[in-house]
């Protein structure tokens, strides 16, 4: 199973809004995540977040650059950017995605003629490769 983590052990239920960015040679780049209106940040959850935690069978990715988003003053989302910085790190970090697409009912966009790039909108039937079970 997968699962995306800002407390250990507490599955975040809010499905983020994906998108990936890539060097020209492919071997660095970052995924953005963005959380709207997270369960990370009800008010009964409140606590520090030390990161994002995304796990499946293979083990564990972790990044620490997550950030609120306020209006007037409240939280109103989370942007995490996870990088990878070697070919390695994207295969891995592609696995991840894949399991959590289809996991999660999500399908990848092709956006400005790059198939790389994913649509993690909860539409099975958007265009560009469908992520594989």
């Amino acid at each position: 199973m997968t699962a995306i983590q800002f407390f250990r052990g507490v599955d975040e239920p809010v499905v983020p809004d994906i998108r990936l960015t890539r060097s020209r040679d492919g071997r660095t780049g970052q995924a953005l995540f963005v959380f709207e209106q997270p369960q990370a940040l009800a008010p009964e959850t409140m606590g520090d977040i030390t990161g994002m935690f995304l796990l499946d069978e293979e083990g564990e990715l972790v990044t620490r650059e997550v950030k609120a988003r306020f209006v007037n003053g409240k939280p109103s989302a989370l942007e995490a950017t996870y990088t990878w910085k070697t070919e390695e790190d994207f295969g891995r970090f592609m696995r991840f995605a894949e399991r959590y697409a289809a996991g999660h009912g999500l399908g990848f966009a092709e956006k400005d003629g790059e198939p790389d790039t994913p649509d993690a909108s909860p539409d099975p039937g958007a265009e560009g490769e469908p992520a594989d079970a």
